[in-house]
């Protein structure tokens, strides 16, 4: 029994899996900026680039 809990002990009691975590959450938070970013601006310049298209004049 006293090997199982120093097993445990030792995974438990690293903080390598913790960093890994944190970098997953940074990752995620990254993520959802750039997709949110993307949606918002992304309807603006569709606009904006129709709007310069149809005030070019055709050759």
């Amino acid at each position: 029994m006293t090997k199982f809990l120093s097993k445990l002990s030792v995974l438990f009691g690293s903080d390598r899996g913790a960093s890994a975590v944190e970098y997953a959450l940074l990752v995620g938070l990254i993520a959802i900026a750039v997709i949110a970013g993307v949606i918002l601006l992304g309807q603006n310049l569709g606009h904006t680039f129709n709007s310069v298209a149809t005030t070019l004049p055709t050759p």
